[in-house]
C-alpha cells in the first residue's frame, strides 16, 4: 500500500492573498480615523492656550489699567502664563486688545482658529 497523504502544512498563495487585503481594508478605515482624532486634539489644545492667553490678558488689563497688552508680557517664568506650548506649529497674536477675538494662525499649517473671549 502506497501512501499518497500531502502535507497540509503553511499557506497557499491564496490564503497569504486574503489575509493582506483584510489588513489593507482596516488600515484604509482607521487611517483617516486616526487623523480626525488628532486634528481635534490638536484644535483643543490651541483653544485651551488661547483661553489662557485671553484669561491671562484680562488680568494683565485689570492690574494695570490698560486696554492692550503683547505677547511677551504675558508669556514667560515670571508672567501670567509660564510657558506656550505649540502643538501643531501653530502662530499666536503678538499682541492681545480688549473685547477682540484671538486668531491663531496656520495650526498643523493649514486651519484658523478663533477664540472669542
Amino acid at each position: 500500500m502506497t501512501n499518497n497523504h500531502r502535507s497540509s502544512r503553511g499557506f497557499t498563495l491564496v490564503e497569504i492573498m486574503i489575509v493582506v487585503v483584510i489588513i489593507g481594508l482596516l488600515a484604509a478605515m482607521a487611517i483617516p480615523a486616526f487623523q480626525k482624532v488628532r486634528q481635534s486634539s490638536q484644535d483643543k489644545a490651541v483653544m485651551n492656550n488661547a483661553r489662557q492667553l485671553a484669561a491671562a490678558a484680562d488680568q494683565y488689563y485689570l492690574e494695570n489699567g490698560v486696554s492692550s497688552v503683547s505677547q511677551g508680557d504675558l508669556v514667560g517664568a515670571s508672567n501670567y502664563v509660564k510657558a506656550l506650548n505649540l502643538v501643531a506649529n501653530e502662530t499666536y497674536p503678538a499682541g492681545f486688545t480688549q473685547g477682540q477675538t484671538i486668531s491663531i494662525l496656520g495650526v498643523a499649517g493649514a486651519r484658523t482658529i478663533t477664540y472669542a473671549p
